[in-house]
């Protein structure tokens, strides 16, 4: 069952009512932020060092979230005391209160994607359902000096097949790239990766927001510029806006009558910013594109919806940061889960 978040608008001839595209409002749960923080507790033997190493110790950040059997299962990044990323599992009943699996479930190793992913490991992850069954899965593969946005896929969360780079044209595989957020439908519970005039579409970047499309999930071609023969721009930071420096995917976009949500990440510039915000800070906002051409930009929200308040969103290992990745349909609510100053991992939920 989806929501619709409906404003009233009452005028002397009668009433109007106008029907808003956005998810929310969220609110975050105080009580239990943030739900989870980096442990000591969790270690595993390193195959490409071959040390024991504390996967989680340093820090915990930027969830991704399905449900399955009846359970929320949260997907993060875990880092060690190196800054090696790692991902890592965690699982809940009520989708607050989450029990840590032992050991990560994808990592660095001596496969065909070590070059990529050592020594920075495996970022940011955003796993979406497939129809057919089983997990589709992007994430950014880390050397230490590019970021490059890669892919996987799983029938159990637990076992994961690597498929490297997204992009089918070699000029893209090693450009600088991070944060694939695919195009979805809600379905009862499930966010499944869905088609558009028979192309999946994935909204994609972490400066200005590219798209990228694909018949199979595993070959992706960037949608380019006519001009510029460079990757055509569908969101850009606006000067004097909360996302004045910025912007980037957070969660899956989600299909709705109205048109394509996707809620992004962004960051306020030093200057020709957001007053009320401090320079550099993290906040989300959200964006519209058509359901049947998803490059064109319909609308967008004028200020963000979420941001730093608390003090460990405020201060960490990055500060001033709110970032969202998670988002799930569970219990009959929306839950929005985000890292909070890159070291512990929150949670808002929308009714």
């Amino acid at each position: 069952m989806r929501h619709l978040s409906i404003v009233f608008f009452f005028l002397l001839a009668g009433c109007q009512v106008a029907i808003t595209w956005e998810f929310g409002p969220f609110e975050k749960v105080t009580d239990a932020n943030p739900i989870l923080r980096p442990s000591s507790d969790y270690r595993f033997l390193d195959p490409i060092s071959s040390e024991i190493r504390y996967f989680e110790e340093k820090n915990v950040l930027n969830p991704s979230a399905v449900v399955k059997d009846g359970l929320v299962h949260l997907i993060y990044r875990a880092q060690d005391s190196l800054m090696t990323s790692r991902l890592a599992l965690a699982t809940s009943s009520d989708g607050i209160h989450f029990e840590k699996a032992a050991t990560p479930i994808l990592f660095p190793d001596h496969d065909a994607q070590y070059e990529f992913e050592w020594p920075g490991g495996i970022e940011d992850p955003r796993v979406v359902r497939l129809e057919e069954g089983g997990y589709f899965l992007t994430y950014t593969a880390y050397d230490g000096k590019t970021a490059r946005l890669f892919a996987a896929t799983s029938t159990d969360l637990i076992h994961w097949e690597k498929l490297g780079s997204v992009f089918e044209n070699p000029k893209y595989a090693d450009m600088w790239s991070k944060s694939g957020a695919l195009v979805t439908s809600q379905i009862e519970d499930q966010f499944m990766a869905t088609k558009i005039n028979g192309y999946y579409y994935m909204y994609f970047g972490d400066t200005s927001l590219f798209i990228a499309r694909s018949k199979d999930l595993k070959s992706w071609k960037v949608l380019e510029d006519g001009e510029k023969n460079s990757p055509l721009r569908v969101l850009n930071p606006r000067p004097g806006y909360f996302d004045s420096r910025l912007v980037e995917p957070g969660p899956f976009a989600v299909l709705k009558p109205e048109g394509i949500v996707l809620i992004y990440n962004a960051s306020n510039a030093r200057g020709f910013n957001e007053s009320s915000l401090p320079e550099f800070t993290y906040a989300a906002g959200q964006a519209l594109f058509d359901s049947s051409e998803p490059w064109k930009l319909l609308d967008r929200t004028t200020t963000h919806f979420i941001s730093p308040e608390t003090e460990f969103e405020k201060v960490g290992e990055v500060n001033q940061v709110v970032f969202v990745e998670g988002f799930i349909y569970f219990k009959e609510k929306y839950f929005l889960y985000y890292g909070t100053a890159d070291s512990n991992i929150g949670v808002a939920v929308s009714q």
